[in-house]
């Protein structure tokens, strides 16, 4: 018996080192790059979203006697307005690069991400932010030239990201709505109302229009289809539960969309705002849902942020057209909800840096396989 021992321990003294060598030949490529994907941009996605509402926050506050009254302040400081946009900025352009840098060496691995019914839907997230960050800019003029140029380049792949995906879920059998289904599929929808919302504030409405009416068209789609099949079926990973919250975000953008074009926020933008307040409070009655999800921290979490933002940003606008105490009320819980979330999110992940490009992201299944291929 002991002899067996010992040549069971001399073969794994052998095979082992050139089981090492094998992998040592290859040249495996940086984690940075094969566990970074699209989905991150939700970072710069929720820090453009707070920019936008401190600064909006911080236009009405003269106007909303109420939270004037509760929170005693004449204005938010600016200092702090500026190091959120800088830090902001600096944000989407790291990200921006290190996606343009796999896009350029690791194309096998976007392809893979761009194939799959949930990663597809995250290649809206880069030009949504950038759109976003547009309207924070406190040194641009929205009737500069670079400006309106700016606005096309981000907006153009928006337009052609929904040819090919609004494309295939009329036209593809196996790339039918029904098929792919899941909540990430808003994200195109909120891509529209984005450029529309943009495009609308910078003067260009019949642009807003085609943009916002391609939007609103798709999004009635969508959610019927995603009421019908809310769990996304076996084809959402639990924990993956936190972009739920784009069923607030859609209908919160929307109504601050159709207020721009429209020049007020009229009954169409109130629907959709009651509509985003609803699907939030009933989001917020089931933690349940999200108890899996919770467990261990996951770049999914940021999901939670802009969509709680859009909400605040829509709220505000809401208090500033009824200009009454229950819709300032509503404004100053919900703008601080919006906060205080991405407060939690942004210490937690400061926290827990090294947990931000694991390995057991739920979003690179599908790269994982096409890399090892």
């Amino acid at each position: 018996m002991e002899d067996l021992e010992l040549a069971k321990s001399s073969i794994q003294i052998v095979t082992d080192p050139q089981q090492g060598d094998g992998d040592s030949g290859k040249k495996s490529p940086p984690s940075i790059f094969t566990r970074l994907h699209a989905g991150y941009f939700r970072i710069s996605l929720s820090f453009g979203g707070q920019v936008l509402l401190w600064k909006t926050l911080s236009e009405h506050v003269y106007e909303t006697q109420a939270i004037h009254f509760i929170l005693h302040i004449h204005t938010f400081p600016s200092m702090a307005f500026l190091l959120l946009w800088w830090l902001s900025l600096c944000i989407l352009i790291l990200l921006s690069v290190l996606y343009i840098f796999k896009c350029i060496f690791y194309f096998n691995l976007v392809k893979a991400e761009f194939l799959h019914h949930v990663g597809v839907n995250y290649h809206f997230t880069p030009w949504i932010s950038w759109l976003v960050f547009l309207q924070t800019g406190p040194f641009v003029n929205e009737n500069d030239a670079p400006y309106h140029i700016l606005l096309w380049v981000f907006v153009v792949p928006v337009v052609l990201l929904d040819l090919k995906i609004y494309g295939q879920w009329f036209t593809t059998e196996k790339r039918f709505l029904s098929m792919v289904a899941n909540p990430t599929s808003q994200i195109s929808v909120i891509g529209n109302l984005v450029g529309a919302w943009t495009a609308a504030r910078m003067g260009w409405k019949e642009s807003a229009v085609c943009i916002f009416t391609l939007g609103m068209a798709h999004y009635l789609v969508v959610f019927i289809t995603l009421y019908q099949r809310l769990s996304g079926a076996n084809r959402f990973p639990a924990m993956l539960r936190p972009v739920f919250f784009l069923f607030v975000a859609a209908p919160s953008m929307g109504s601050l969309a159709w207020s721009s074009i429209s020049g007020s926020f009229d009954m169409p933008c109130k629907m959709l705002f009651f509509l985003a307040l609803f699907l939030f409070s009933s989001l917020i009655c089931r933690p349940a849902l999200f108890k899996k999800s919770m467990k261990k921290f996951n770049i999914t979490w940021w999901a939670y942020s802009f969509p709680l933002t859009f909400l605040a940003l829509a709220s505000a606008e809401y208090a500033q057209q009824v200009k009454g105490v229950v819709a300032s009320a509503i404004m100053l819980i919900i703008s601080a909800i919006s906060v205080l979330v991405f407060l939690g999110i942004l210490i937690i992940t400061a926290v827990n840096t090294d947990s931000l490009l694991c390995e057991n992201d739920p979003c690179l299944g599908f790269m994982d396989n096409n890399y090892k291929t």
